[in-house]
């Protein structure tokens, strides 16, 4: 029995995972996008594979915890297909404590992860001592340490999962006929052509600013210090993000916001200090109105799905976005949350 062809327009981290997921379990994919792969807001330098609190727990959060413990087989099988790494490594992340009401909060919440986390991870309080050299300022004397928080490198990212789609003979092109059903994964302009066919605002872009430091610290914990991520990377760099901007004239112009993002990372982690910026970038991400993934069919037109709205969370949520598309396209198994479909954002 011939298996299903499926193309996949988009080959931003949404798009070619949800290739890669559809060619494990056989189908004939092509990917296309005009402007090659993670040349949109996959193309950045932070990659913070963060968890949202471990209270009020809802069908977004339960979601992405899904995503969040299934990202180390999914990226060991994406190395092993392609030869690449995406530099993926559950390294966790602190988060300094300013105050007695804040270390309660946090104490909290640490029984909140205990019951939610399944405990494959833990959410807890340490003294500031025990944070090691990469630790952030804190005026408690008090951080937050959780074990569920991973990184990645989203360039890397991209790389792997082209390497390992194009092992298994699927090149991302240009141009080409679109062919058997079609995933929309085209970021936040592909929301903006949704929102004129459907008459209404669905979503839309925020731009995004981030740098990375020239400083070895692999294995260091990533840092979190008011909206602030400090993530250590694989390849010797630390990156720093991001901005968000809902005004904005050039889509990626760098401009005093990414130098104020290099300022507060120093001002948080005074080892920085000396080490030079080696990169910076912008772009823009793509936003649902319901501030959680796009996902399902697209209204009013038969065989076509969208896959779009990651935002801040793309690449953490990727890996089970990939399996529920998957599951939907090839089988017409519907597992989406209702929070997570079109009519959500409508």
């Amino acid at each position: 029995m011939a298996m299903p062809q499926i193309t996949v327009c988009g080959a931003g981290i949404f798009g070619l995972s949800i290739a890669w997921v559809l060619t494990q379990r056989g189908a004939r994919v092509q990917v296309i996008d005009p402007f090659g792969a993670g040349s949109g807001s996959s193309g950045g330098l932070v990659g913070a594979l963060a968890p949202h609190v471990p209270e009020n727990w809802n069908e977004k959060k339960a979601f992405q915890l899904d995503s969040l413990l299934m990202a180390e087989r999914f990226w060991t099988e994406v190395r092993a297909a392609g030869g690449k790494d995406a530099g993926y490594a559950r390294t966790g992340r602190l988060q300094p404590i300013t105050d007695d009401r804040g270390l309660a909060l946090a104490r909290d919440r640490t029984d909140g992860a205990h019951a939610l986390w399944q405990g494959r991870a833990v959410w807890d309080v340490i003294p500031a001592a025990e944070g090691g050299a990469f630790a952030p300022k804190t005026l408690s004397g008090f951080l937050i340490r959780d074990t569920l928080t991973a990184r990645m490198h989203p360039r890397h990212a991209c790389a792997a999962l082209v390497a390992a789609l194009s092992a298994q003979g699927v090149e991302v092109v240009a141009q080409a006929p679109h062919v058997g059903p079609v995933i929309w994964a085209t970021g936040w302009r592909g929301l903006q052509e949704l929102s004129e066919k459907m008459g209404t605002s669905v979503g839309g872009g925020v731009k995004g600013q981030s740098a990375a430091f020239a400083f070895a610290a692999t294995e260091a914990p990533q840092v979190f210090v008011d909206g602030l991520h400090i993530v250590p990377h694989a390849n010797g760099t630390v990156a720093v993000g991001s901005t968000s901007e809902r005004d904005f004239d050039n889509p990626s112009g760098i401009d005093a916001q990414c130098e104020a993002l290099i300022s507060r990372a120093i001002a948080a982690l005074p080892v920085l200090k000396d080490a030079p910026v080696v990169d910076r970038w912008a772009g823009v991400r793509p936003r649902a109105r319901s501030r959680a993934p796009m996902l399902g069919p697209w209204p009013g037109r038969p065989g076509h799905f969208i896959a779009n709205g990651g935002f801040k969370i793309g690449f953490g949520m990727a890996p089970k976005v990939a399996h529920v598309m998957a599951d939907l396209v090839l089988d017409g198994a519907d597992t989406i949350p209702e929070g997570f479909r079109v009519a959500a954002s409508m």
